[in-house]
């Protein structure tokens, strides 16, 4: 199993986002430039986060893009479900009628017992503990960087 670029980059700017949430608001290309993300990519990254109500924008001089909400309530889960849809492992879990062998697969249970532990963990991780977590890091490098 693996992560698209899509979320993995969405994770990344929504958590540059959330490192200045109340402070200002960033413009794609500064984002693009620090995370090292192309900012075409990136603007299309933010049409769906912007669709899910997880992020604003704002035009002019003084426009960017911000959080439509506090760090501590968009959590990991709400992102990749903004960019990749609903997660669910395999198709038979949410629609057993695509098998005939649903009724009696038993790996079908597995498949999505695993799928909801995914869900519960990624809803246990919010955006506020990856900016927290992304700046301790910065000044880790930094110190090290300082010896």
């Amino acid at each position: 199993m693996k992560l698209s670029t899509r979320s993995r980059y969405g994770v990344r700017l929504m958590t540059a986002l959330a490192c200045e949430h109340g402070e200002k608001s960033l413009f794609l290309k500064d984002i693009a430039a620090s995370e090292e993300i192309s900012g075409k990519y990136l603007s299309l990254i933010v049409i769906p986060l912007r669709a899910a109500g997880l992020i604003n924008s704002l035009r002019g001089a003084h426009g960017g893009y911000s959080l439509a909400r506090a760090p501590g309530e968009i959590t990991l889960c709400d992102i990749i479900e903004a960019l990749e849809g609903e997660t669910c492992l395999v198709r038979c879990v949410k629609q057993p009628a695509t098998c005939n062998r649903a009724a009696i697969c038993p790996t079908r249970d597995i498949w999505s017992v695993l799928g909801d532990k995914i869900r519960e963990t990624m809803r246990s991780i919010n955006i506020a503990e990856l900016a927290r977590l992304k700046k301790e890091k910065i000044k880790n490098v930094q110190n090290i960087n300082n010896l």
